[in-house]
Protein backbone atom coordinates (compact mmCIF):
# COMPACT_ATOMS: atom_id res chain seq x y z
CA UNK A 1 0.00 0.00 0.00
CA UNK A 2 0.78 3.63 -1.06
CA UNK A 3 -0.30 7.12 0.11
CA UNK A 4 -2.80 8.53 1.81
CA UNK A 5 -6.08 6.19 3.56
CA UNK A 6 -9.21 6.12 0.71
CA UNK A 7 -11.44 3.60 3.29
CA UNK A 8 -11.38 3.33 6.85
CA UNK A 9 -14.02 0.55 8.26
CA UNK A 10 -13.61 0.85 12.21
CA UNK A 11 -15.57 -1.86 13.71
CA UNK A 12 -18.73 -2.09 10.93
CA UNK A 13 -21.57 -3.83 11.74
CA UNK A 14 -24.88 -4.09 10.04
CA UNK A 15 -27.71 -5.86 11.12
CA UNK A 16 -30.66 -6.26 9.20
CA UNK A 17 -34.17 -6.78 11.19
CA UNK A 18 -36.90 -9.27 9.35
CA UNK A 19 -39.69 -8.83 11.50
CA UNK A 20 -38.91 -10.17 15.12
CA UNK A 21 -35.50 -11.34 13.71
CA UNK A 22 -32.10 -9.65 13.37
CA UNK A 23 -29.01 -11.08 11.07
CA UNK A 24 -26.11 -10.07 11.27
CA UNK A 25 -24.53 -9.12 8.02
CA UNK A 26 -21.53 -7.21 8.30
CA UNK A 27 -19.81 -8.43 12.50
CA UNK A 28 -17.28 -6.16 13.32
CA UNK A 29 -15.29 -5.47 10.22
CA UNK A 30 -11.94 -3.11 10.00
CA UNK A 31 -10.24 -2.00 7.41
CA UNK A 32 -7.82 0.65 5.57
CA UNK A 33 -7.49 0.62 1.83
CA UNK A 34 -4.50 3.46 0.71
CA UNK A 35 -4.15 5.35 -1.91
CA UNK A 36 -3.04 3.17 -5.31
CA UNK A 37 -4.17 -0.30 -3.15
CA UNK A 38 -5.57 -3.07 -5.58
CA UNK A 39 -7.65 -5.22 -3.21
CA UNK A 40 -10.12 -8.57 -3.61
CA UNK A 41 -12.48 -9.02 -0.62
CA UNK A 42 -13.62 -12.69 -1.83
CA UNK A 43 -16.22 -14.93 -0.29
CA UNK A 44 -19.44 -17.29 -0.77
CA UNK A 45 -22.79 -16.47 -1.52
CA UNK A 46 -24.59 -15.12 2.48
CA UNK A 47 -20.74 -14.41 3.90
CA UNK A 48 -21.68 -10.03 3.73
CA UNK A 49 -19.74 -9.37 0.74
CA UNK A 50 -22.63 -7.42 -1.03
CA UNK A 51 -23.25 -6.00 2.59
CA UNK A 52 -19.71 -4.74 2.73
CA UNK A 53 -20.00 -3.13 -1.38
CA UNK A 54 -22.64 -1.72 -0.41
CA UNK A 55 -21.54 0.15 2.42
CA UNK A 56 -18.43 0.94 0.68
CA UNK A 57 -20.01 2.34 -2.40
CA UNK A 58 -22.28 4.78 -0.17
CA UNK A 59 -25.36 2.90 -1.18
CA UNK A 60 -25.94 1.71 2.34
CA UNK A 61 -24.70 2.94 5.85
CA UNK A 62 -23.68 0.72 8.71
CA UNK A 63 -25.68 0.07 12.28
CA UNK A 64 -22.68 0.80 14.16
CA UNK A 65 -18.82 1.35 13.57
CA UNK A 66 -17.06 4.56 11.61
CA UNK A 67 -16.47 4.52 7.81
CA UNK A 68 -14.25 7.13 6.58
CA UNK A 69 -13.61 7.72 2.75
CA UNK A 70 -10.94 9.74 1.91
CA UNK A 71 -11.41 11.37 5.98
CA UNK A 72 -14.94 11.98 5.22
CA UNK A 73 -17.12 10.20 7.95
CA UNK A 74 -20.12 9.25 5.32
CA UNK A 75 -22.03 7.36 8.02
CA UNK A 76 -23.38 10.88 9.29
CA UNK A 77 -24.32 12.34 5.48
CA UNK A 78 -27.54 12.37 4.22
CA UNK A 79 -29.00 10.96 1.17
CA UNK A 80 -28.26 14.42 -1.06
CA UNK A 81 -24.23 13.99 0.17
CA UNK A 82 -24.24 10.40 -0.55
CA UNK A 83 -25.51 11.29 -3.86
CA UNK A 84 -23.01 13.49 -4.75
CA UNK A 85 -19.86 11.40 -3.41
CA UNK A 86 -21.84 8.28 -5.02
CA UNK A 87 -21.36 10.26 -8.30
CA UNK A 88 -18.05 11.66 -8.00
CA UNK A 89 -15.89 9.84 -5.58
CA UNK A 90 -16.31 6.55 -6.50
CA UNK A 91 -16.41 4.33 -9.85
CA UNK A 92 -18.71 2.00 -10.37
CA UNK A 93 -18.10 -1.46 -12.24
CA UNK A 94 -20.92 -4.46 -11.97
CA UNK A 95 -21.28 -7.76 -13.04
CA UNK A 96 -24.05 -6.07 -15.55
CA UNK A 97 -22.77 -4.12 -17.50
CA UNK A 98 -25.69 -1.44 -17.04
CA UNK A 99 -25.93 0.26 -20.58
CA UNK A 100 -28.38 1.84 -22.33
CA UNK A 101 -28.52 -0.34 -25.94
CA UNK A 102 -29.70 2.71 -27.78
CA UNK A 103 -27.14 5.04 -27.02
CA UNK A 104 -23.26 4.99 -28.13
CA UNK A 105 -20.28 4.04 -26.00
CA UNK A 106 -19.67 7.72 -25.46
CA UNK A 107 -23.02 8.32 -24.46
CA UNK A 108 -23.28 5.74 -22.08
CA UNK A 109 -19.66 7.41 -20.52
CA UNK A 110 -20.84 10.54 -20.48
CA UNK A 111 -23.74 10.12 -18.26
CA UNK A 112 -22.03 10.49 -14.82
CA UNK A 113 -20.65 13.64 -15.89
CA UNK A 114 -24.35 14.88 -17.17
CA UNK A 115 -25.66 13.94 -13.79
CA UNK A 116 -22.43 16.19 -12.79
CA UNK A 117 -23.88 19.04 -14.36
CA UNK A 118 -21.19 18.89 -16.64
CA UNK A 119 -21.45 20.99 -20.23
CA UNK A 120 -22.19 18.86 -23.49
CA UNK A 121 -18.90 19.48 -24.98
CA UNK A 122 -16.72 18.79 -21.87
CA UNK A 123 -18.37 15.42 -21.76
CA UNK A 124 -17.97 14.25 -24.86
CA UNK A 125 -14.58 15.17 -24.88
CA UNK A 126 -13.54 13.41 -21.45
CA UNK A 127 -15.87 10.46 -22.67
CA UNK A 128 -13.92 9.78 -25.32
CA UNK A 129 -10.59 10.33 -23.87
CA UNK A 130 -12.21 7.66 -21.11
CA UNK A 131 -12.96 5.20 -24.05
CA UNK A 132 -9.46 5.71 -24.94
CA UNK A 133 -7.71 5.26 -22.03
CA UNK A 134 -9.39 1.76 -21.86
CA UNK A 135 -8.30 0.77 -25.43
CA UNK A 136 -12.00 1.50 -26.97
CA UNK A 137 -11.14 4.64 -28.65
CA UNK A 138 -12.30 3.02 -32.05
CA UNK A 139 -15.43 2.17 -30.77
CA UNK A 140 -16.92 5.23 -29.63
CA UNK A 141 -19.66 5.67 -31.61
CA UNK A 142 -20.88 1.84 -31.48
CA UNK A 143 -23.58 0.58 -29.60
CA UNK A 144 -23.50 -2.00 -27.26
CA UNK A 145 -25.20 -5.08 -29.24
CA UNK A 146 -21.99 -3.89 -31.58
CA UNK A 147 -19.50 -4.72 -28.82
CA UNK A 148 -17.98 -8.49 -27.11
CA UNK A 149 -19.06 -8.64 -23.62
CA UNK A 150 -15.71 -7.85 -22.69
CA UNK A 151 -15.79 -4.69 -24.78
CA UNK A 152 -18.85 -3.71 -23.32
CA UNK A 153 -17.09 -3.65 -19.75
CA UNK A 154 -14.33 -2.15 -20.80
CA UNK A 155 -16.89 0.45 -22.00
CA UNK A 156 -18.19 0.67 -17.85
CA UNK A 157 -15.11 1.05 -16.68
CA UNK A 158 -14.20 4.24 -18.84
CA UNK A 159 -17.74 5.16 -17.16
CA UNK A 160 -16.65 4.67 -14.05
CA UNK A 161 -13.05 6.39 -14.88
CA UNK A 162 -15.15 9.64 -16.20
CA UNK A 163 -15.21 11.35 -13.39
CA UNK A 164 -11.88 10.81 -11.70
CA UNK A 165 -12.75 8.93 -9.06
CA UNK A 166 -10.84 8.20 -5.85
CA UNK A 167 -11.75 4.86 -5.88
CA UNK A 168 -12.99 2.11 -8.17
CA UNK A 169 -15.10 -0.43 -7.20
CA UNK A 170 -16.13 -3.47 -8.84
CA UNK A 171 -18.93 -6.07 -8.27
CA UNK A 172 -18.34 -9.59 -9.37
CA UNK A 173 -16.79 -7.20 -12.43
CA UNK A 174 -16.31 -10.64 -14.55
CA UNK A 175 -19.56 -12.09 -13.70
CA UNK A 176 -20.61 -12.49 -17.05
CA UNK A 177 -17.41 -12.98 -19.33
CA UNK A 178 -15.72 -16.13 -20.90
CA UNK A 179 -12.52 -16.85 -19.89
CA UNK A 180 -10.89 -14.51 -22.86
CA UNK A 181 -12.70 -11.61 -21.54
CA UNK A 182 -12.64 -12.40 -17.95
CA UNK A 183 -8.60 -12.49 -19.06
CA UNK A 184 -8.88 -8.95 -20.44
CA UNK A 185 -10.57 -7.14 -17.91
CA UNK A 186 -8.06 -8.77 -15.61
CA UNK A 187 -5.38 -6.90 -17.14
CA UNK A 188 -7.23 -3.91 -17.89
CA UNK A 189 -7.21 -3.41 -14.04
CA UNK A 190 -3.58 -4.82 -13.90
CA UNK A 191 -2.61 -1.80 -16.23
CA UNK A 192 -4.99 0.66 -14.01
CA UNK A 193 -3.30 -0.30 -10.82
CA UNK A 194 -0.24 0.08 -12.53
CA UNK A 195 -0.85 3.75 -13.25
CA UNK A 196 -1.85 4.15 -9.20
CA UNK A 197 -5.49 3.83 -9.28
CA UNK A 198 -7.51 2.73 -6.00
CA UNK A 199 -8.84 -0.77 -6.94
CA UNK A 200 -11.72 -2.53 -4.70
CA UNK A 201 -12.65 -5.90 -6.41
CA UNK A 202 -15.67 -7.82 -4.82
CA UNK A 203 -15.29 -11.27 -6.15
CA UNK A 204 -16.16 -15.05 -5.22
CA UNK A 205 -13.66 -16.00 -8.35
CA UNK A 206 -10.01 -17.49 -7.55
CA UNK A 207 -8.60 -16.27 -10.56
CA UNK A 208 -9.94 -12.40 -10.08
CA UNK A 209 -8.16 -11.74 -6.57
CA UNK A 210 -5.08 -13.70 -7.53
CA UNK A 211 -4.62 -10.92 -9.58
CA UNK A 212 -4.98 -8.33 -6.91
CA UNK A 213 -2.11 -7.04 -4.63
CA UNK A 214 -3.84 -8.29 -1.79
CA UNK A 215 -6.81 -10.19 -1.17
CA UNK A 216 -9.32 -10.35 2.25
CA UNK A 217 -11.67 -13.27 3.00
CA UNK A 218 -14.97 -12.79 4.15
CA UNK A 219 -17.12 -15.66 6.21
CA UNK A 220 -19.98 -14.78 8.16
CA UNK A 221 -19.89 -11.07 8.14
CA UNK A 222 -16.13 -11.30 9.67
CA UNK A 223 -13.12 -10.10 7.42
CA UNK A 224 -9.52 -12.36 7.11
CA UNK A 225 -6.31 -11.66 5.77
CA UNK A 226 -5.74 -13.62 2.71
CA UNK A 227 -2.71 -14.73 0.25
CA UNK A 228 -4.18 -13.67 -3.06
CA UNK A 229 -2.80 -16.86 -4.98
CA UNK A 230 -5.28 -19.26 -2.26
CA UNK A 231 -7.68 -16.37 -1.52
CA UNK A 232 -10.42 -19.59 -2.51
CA UNK A 233 -9.09 -21.77 0.45
CA UNK A 234 -7.64 -19.78 3.06
CA UNK A 235 -9.57 -19.71 6.19
CA UNK A 236 -6.63 -16.74 7.20
CA UNK A 237 -6.28 -15.05 10.68
CA UNK A 238 -8.32 -11.87 11.53
CA UNK A 239 -7.21 -8.37 9.54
Amino acid sequence: MSGAPIIELDDVRKTYLAGSLSVDALRGITLRVDEGDYLAVMGPSGSGKSTLMHILGCLDVPTSGTYLLSGEDVGSLGEARLAEIRNRRIGFVFQQFNLLPSMTAWRNVELPLMYAGVHRDERKERAVAALESVGLGNRVDHRPGELSGGQQQRVSVARALVTEPSLLLADEPTGNLDSASTEDILGLFDELHAQGRTIVVITHEHEVAARSARAMLIRDGELYAADPMDAATTHGVTA
